[in-house]
């Protein structure tokens, strides 16, 4: 079987640049960093809104209204300023101070609505002068009726005070023009919109770096081209993949498993890559004999015509399990007699339903009844079918410490991993644990591609040595010249 080989200059080590940390955030890595944390941006962003929309409705605006009082100057209030000839108001402004006086604040105390203390009244209120005889006494409240309540109030105190013989600025003529009534102000609904708008920003904004910091630092593998790099060793495919999670799941992906068009010729040079043999049309007639397009003989004469696959994953990338599910169900359908062994795995606990799959039958109605088998390995001999053309064995090893299983040997070994799901540290364990149990690792399997990845996980062949080959003396060349 050719397989292919590690080229010189990526070791086990080399991680190739696949290390986040190692590369700077521009703009189009954080947009794709953003867009991997998509979930946990819209998280944030969501939050945002609740908890902004939660603040407009326990905070609801406050109401103004507003009440006039009617002041009649004495004529002593102004005077003509001798150098610009225009009229000096030295009256209104007084009052202004007036109203807004404590004398005058602490007397309106009684009847302000909702009763609270002079240094919260004084925030609540806004004296003002729209004209020189005229002052404007607003105040705020969480309802109409209090905020009109505290104006009127605090109006009646200043008239109260300013006409009465303890006035410190004398007495004056005052009197309520108009009480405080029709409050204004923002609509609780347009206050929650608002407020919802202003906190899905933040929680934008804080989940965007929430997202740049944990992607900086995340040291997963998920270009194809950062994951061939860390071990020297091209992507064959990579393809979406299912995710059962019970073993009907598992048998329903062996039976149905149809992949798109693309996939499909991507795992069909896989296969080809990786040895297998090429059937013909037509080639299972239903007695067990299966002509390969190479013209050799039937599969009846024994295993000389049998091809084997390892596909390797770690116990921590559960996506991955099904890369090796998922190439038996599609060699099937291409008219290949596949065998899918699930053997002894180092972690047992990721294929536990898988196995359970694996030991019962097809349905009799299945589409590949006789084209697939499935088993669930533990040691000895496996009775498949005569003109089985492929084996393909599933072996799950630990992420931490990957160690192989005592399970059947194959003509080659592929590595299956998920896109963001490994490390190159990892990657390089478990293919260093595969080639220290005499499998060499021939190819790679990505699962769950990250669609934002334009890379395509091909390792350059080295040139040609310019020693390799000499030109050769050529003898006997006539050399005919014609006129």
């Amino acid at each position: 079987m050719d397989r292919i080989r590690n080229p010189v200059g990526y070791g086990a080590g080399d991680t190739g640049g696949g290390q986040m940390s190692q590369k700077a955030l521009d703009l189009p890595r954080s947009m794709q960093i953003v867009r991997r944390h998509k979930v946990l941006v819209g998280a944030v962003v969501v939050l945002g809104i609740l908890g902004g929309a939660a603040f407009a409705v326990l905070r609801p605006p406050l109401l103004t209204a507003t009440a006039l009082v009617a002041l009649q100057p004495p004529a002593s209030a102004t005077a003509i300023d001798a150098e610009t000839g225009t009229t000096i108001d030295n009256f209104t402004p007084t009052e202004e101070i007036v109203a807004d006086s404590n004398q005058v604040l602490i007397d309106a105390l009684p009847n302000v609505r909702p009763a609270m203390s002079l240094d919260e009244l004084r925030l609540d209120v806004n004296i003002g002068s729209p004209s020189a005889d005229l002052i404007s006494v607003s105040a705020k409240g969480k309802t109409a009726a209090d905020a009109e309540a505290t104006a009127t109030a605090v109006a009646d105190s200043y008239i109260s005070y300013v006409t009465s013989a303890r006035s410190a600025v004398g007495r004056i003529q005052a009197q309520l023009l108009q009480a405080a009534s029709e409050a204004t102000g923002p609509k609780p609904v347009e206050q929650i919109i608002l407020y919802g708008l202003l906190g899905g920003l933040a929680g934008a904004l804080i989940g965007v770096i929430v997202a740049l910091a944990l992607g900086r630092d995340d040291r997963r593998l998920r270009e194809r081209d950062g994951i061939a790099r860390s071990i020297g060793i091209p992507v064959l495919a990579s393809v979406p993949v299912a995710r059962p999670s019970a073993a009907a799941g598992w048998t329903k992906l062996l039976e149905s498993y149809k992949p798109a068009s693309v996939h499909s010729w991507q795992l069909r040079t896989a296969l080809q890559q990786l040895g297998i043999p090429k059937p013909a049309r037509h080639a299972y007639d239903g007695n067990g004999t299966f002509a390969y397009g190479d013209d050799r003989a039937s599969a009846r004469d024994g295993d000389s015509g049998r091809s084997s696959l390892m596909v390797l994953s770690l116990s921590s990338d559960s996506h991955a399990l099904a890369l090796g599910p998922q190439l038996a169900a599609f060699a099937a359908s291409q008219g290949i007699p596949t065998a899918l062994i699930i053997g002894p795995q180092q972690d047992a606990a990721p294929t536990a339903t898988l196995r359970t799959a694996c030991a019962a039958p097809l349905p009799e109605a299945s589409t590949r009844q006789g084209m697939l088998q499935a088993f669930a390995y533990d040691g000895g001999s496996v009775d498949m079918q005569p003109d089985t053309a492929l084996v393909i064995v599933v072996t799950v090893v630990d992420s931490r410490a990957p160690t192989m299983p005592d399970t059947m040997r194959t003509n080659a070994t592929v590595i299956g991993v998920s896109a963001g799901a490994a490390t190159a540290e990892q990657l390089a364990r478990a293919a260093v644990a595969a080639g220290a149990d005499g499998r060499e690792i021939t190819g790679i399997l990505v699962a769950d591609p990250d669609p934002a990845d334009q890379t395509t996980g091909r390792i350059p062949q080295l040139a040609p040595s310019a020693r390799g080959t000499l030109p050769s003396r050529l003898r006997g060349v006539v050399t005919e010249i014609k006129r």
